[in-house]
């Protein structure tokens, strides 16, 4: 085999290495985050304000975007969907539409989406500069827990918010729609709002929440996990930052998709 071929398949090993490695690594942080949750003497009311802490930082700053998005993201929906429906004399079904694909999939999609760039790169980020200034050492040298102490209130901060954020961005977006169905397609409130009623049900709507409350883990974990496992300095902070971004995207779109299969694919619950 050419010195080629033996770089390619070279590199193709590295990545999978740095992936197991990477995977484990999140793994493990999150069976120790999740121990501490459920063990007594953690919940102390220091730690208790340092979940409430991050609680507001991902929920309330991150409130007025993902409403304001929420907001054309209904606007976009009920207008593209509209317009077909008008076609065929069938805009006034465009409340169901809004309704079923907002609670079901953009809803919990939209608000990860956003929790993923803005909170969870500020937590790679914060844990990365804490990470490179060698303060997760001092920790460790006091023996205290990293994942009890950092990533805890992290992770149940966001579980807690991200649901909770998913509930007042569907309302909006369905708002959104509600405007649009009114003022472009000539469908009265009273109509989109009982075709909206038509649209929910409780199985589309604990789906949704369902895949907030994973977007949720998942963004606050991975987010940790690169922030913890930061080398170089400040480039290597914005390189964690940046992966962290990534990895919480590729994942939000893949567990979203498996978690519809689940409920609503072949053999689904």
């Amino acid at each position: 085999m050419s010195d080629e071929g033996k770089s390619v398949f070279g590199r193709i090993g590295a990545t999978l290495v740095g992936v197991t490695q990477t995977s484990g690594f999140s793994l493990v942080l999150a069976a120790r985050a999740m121990r501490a949750v459920f063990h007594r003497s953690t919940w102390t009311w220091r730690r208790f304000h340092m979940v409430m802490a991050q609680a507001y930082e991902a929920g309330i700053e991150s409130l007025p975007v993902t409403l304001v998005v929420a907001l054309f993201i209904g606007f976009l929906l009920a207008l593209s969907a509209g317009v077909e429906l008008q076609k065929y004399g069938q805009q006034a079904i465009v409340g169901q539409l809004v309704a079923v694909t907002v609670v079901r999939e953009f809803g919990p999609f939209m608000t990860g989406l956003i929790l993923a760039a803005n909170v969870g790169s500020s937590m790679a980020a914060e844990l990365g500069t804490m990470k490179v200034s060698e303060e997760i050492d001092a920790l460790e040298v006091m023996s205290i827990d990293p994942a009890r102490f950092l990533v805890m209130p992290r992770l149940v901060a966001m579980v807690i918010m991200t649901p909770l954020l998913t509930i007042f961005s569907d309302a909006i977006a369905i708002l959104g729609g509600g405007i649009i169905a009114m003022t472009q397609l000539n469908v009265s409130w009273p109509k989109y709002y009982q075709n909206v009623l038509e649209g929910l049900s409780t199985k589309g709507i604990y789906t949704g929440l369902f895949k907030a409350l994973i977007f949720g883990f998942v963004i606050a974990i991975v987010s940790c996990s690169e922030g913890l496992r930061t080398t170089g300095g400040a480039v290597g902070v914005g390189r964690a930052t940046r992966r962290s971004v990534i990895v919480c995207y590729l994942l939000i779109l893949i567990l979203g998709y498996f978690v519809t299969a689940v409920f609503y694919g072949k053999g689904a619950l």
